[in-house]
């Protein structure tokens, strides 16, 4: 048998973070070939070698050193202007910055607008959609928490909060999302735009990553609890207690991507309430062998009395999501982190 032609070329920015290396997987696993754009060709390699034999022929990659800079997406769409799609996770997410401005929110806004801008100017007829990695921290209204979430609530901050250091990634991701819907609206490119907002995000870390110390920030908290640092005390969970699984994050972006009446709209995701206690607790029912290094059953939970509720209906509606209950996405982050360890 002949090998059958790829479903369509998606370029994937950010394609060494957490969340893409599960979208590049899932969109490879669904027969798409896939333009990842790296800060460094050693971060493309890496990529590339950790791949399964027969994935490597659909996959190659752009070096895009520094988002931020103007025109940066330019050379990388130019060079490949027959694309199908468009999916952006490069987004800044950690709490290791100087300058709020510079190594935040200037990524994060400057980022989404100019991969926007480079499909208008060198891939204005052939890419259809442009899915964007964005968060729940567009959605979340901090103090001000309504009884329940949902996507047709937006997130607020001022400028002040911005540069304040706790408020800096939220109000990057505000920024980066409303910028984005706003291009769609002033510059009317012939493609469109879809927002994919998940909370928390947990889950098996990836193949290429060169160890725990490499780690995504989210899943620290899990790290930190396999490898003995809350022995004698759980770190605080808040604020956020909402979780997804990484894989249940990829494939929306996929299914939102595919779906031609997800146009424009905002999917929040979501699968389920957790605390770092209960993390603890699912990982001293399934690995015995780690009870020496684990918090004391007998420490209290966390989880706040009265705590909002969420509203993934249209997600579930319209992308079909099921989503991974708390135990099984934290017993295969574990399994592959004792892997790694």
């Amino acid at each position: 048998m002949g090998s059958t032609a790829p479903k369509g070329k998606v370029f994937l920015t950010g394609g060494s973070g957490f969340i893409a290396s599960h979208i590049l997987d899932q969109l490879l696993s669904s027969g798409y070939q896939v333009i990842v754009s790296v800060r460094s060709a050693a971060k493309g390699d890496g990529i590339i070698s950790a791949l399964p034999e027969e994935l490597k022929a659909n996959v190659s990659y752009e070096v895009v050193e520094d988002i931020a800079e103007e025109n940066a997406f330019d050379e990388a769409i130019k060079g490949n202007s027959s694309i199908d799609y468009v999916i952006h996770t490069a987004s800044p997410y950690h709490f290791n910055f100087e300058n709020p401005v510079r190594d935040f929110i200037d990524p994060a806004v400057k980022g989404t607008t100019g991969i926007l801008l480079s499909v208008k100017k060198y891939a204005p007829t052939s890419v259809k959609r442009v899915v964007l990695l964005s968060s729940t921290a567009t959605i979340m209204n901090p103090p001000n928490h309504p009884e329940v979430y949902s996507e047709q609530i937006y997130g607020e901050t001022t400028w002040e909060q911005a540069l304040s250091g706790t408020g800096t990634y939220r109000a990057s991701k505000i920024y980066a999302e409303r910028a984005a819907f706003d291009f769609i609206e002033k510059e009317k490119p012939s493609f469109d735009l879809v927002s994919i907002n998940p909370c928390l995000v947990f889950g098996p870390p990836p193949r290429h990553l060169p160890g725990l110390d490499a780690l995504n920030t989210s899943n620290h908290r899990i790290r930190d609890i396999v490898l003995g640092n809350n022995r004698a005390e759980i770190t605080p969970t808040g604020p956020m207690f909402l979780f997804v699984d990484v894989r249940d994050v990829a494939e929306a972006h996929i299914r939102a991507m595919e779906l031609p009446e997800a146009s424009g709209q905002r999917f929040m995701l979501v699968g389920g309430f957790f605390s770092n206690k209960r993390i603890a607790d699912i990982i001293r029912e399934l690995y015995p062998k780690l009870h020496d290094k684990l918090p004391l059953p007998e420490l209290p939970d966390d989880f706040p009395e009265n705590y909002y509720s969420y509203d993934v209906s249209k997600s579930k509606r319209m992308l079909g999501m099921e989503y991974k209950d708390l135990r099984t996405c934290v017993k295969d982050a574990v399994d592959a982190m004792i892997g790694e360890s």
